[in-house]
């Protein structure tokens, strides 16, 4: 079954690059959260700044997080993408994305989508000056709009496809089976 190729929702501007994954969901939580676990780990050691941008009332609600550079890099951990996904988050746009991350987010089906920085910092300044301006991605033409910025985005054809197309990557590989039997096969008589 295919999945919608557009993701719309309003937006929280996250003016920050090289937010890593222990920031996103910190170390000491891991052993306790599951993927259908709490939200309050999400950017834990950030909340407690009552001006920190997620606890503002104009972004409650949110399912689009605008990030800089470098966004999700450090270790392979999934609460990361389970922290995002709990807080209400289906989208992350950004300039740059930690790789194992972006694996992680496209099996949860978590989308990250990368634009130039410049688009990230008009990105930023529209949702500042409207929080309920709708940002829209869609997959199948690669655009983004939001107000009066309109953006081509950027995704790895794989992740593209595993994002439009859900479903695991045992059976992905399973349908190339017959490929991979003549290969082993064709190695056997070497």
């Amino acid at each position: 079954m295919s999945e919608s190729p557009l993701r719309t929702g309003t937006a929280v501007p996250l003016r920050r690059d090289d937010v890593d994954t222990d920031q996103l969901a910190p170390a000491r939580f891991v052993p306790y959260f599951r993927p259908d676990g709490f939200t309050n780990i999400l950017l834990a050691d950030w909340r407690s700044d009552p001006d920190f941008v997620l606890n503002q009332p104009q972004y409650q609600g949110a399912s689009v997080l605008v990030a800089g550079r470098d966004f999700g890099t450090g270790s392979s951990r999934e609460s990361a993408v389970w922290a995002l996904q709990s807080a209400g988050f289906r989208v992350v746009v950004a300039s740059r994305f930690g790789d194992i991350f972006r694996g992680n987010a496209t099996t949860r089906g978590l989308w990250t989508v990368e634009v130039g920085h410049d688009v990230v910092e008009r990105l930023w300044a529209e949702v500042e000056a409207d929080p309920w301006v709708p940002v829209t991605v869609d997959l199948s033409a690669l655009r983004l709009t939001c107000g009066a910025v309109e953006s081509p985005v950027r995704i790895d054809a794989p992740l593209l496809r595993r994002l439009l197309e859900p479903g695991d990557r045992i059976a992905e590989t399973l349908a190339h089976l017959a490929e991979i039997e003549a290969y082993e096969a064709g190695e056997a008589v070497r």
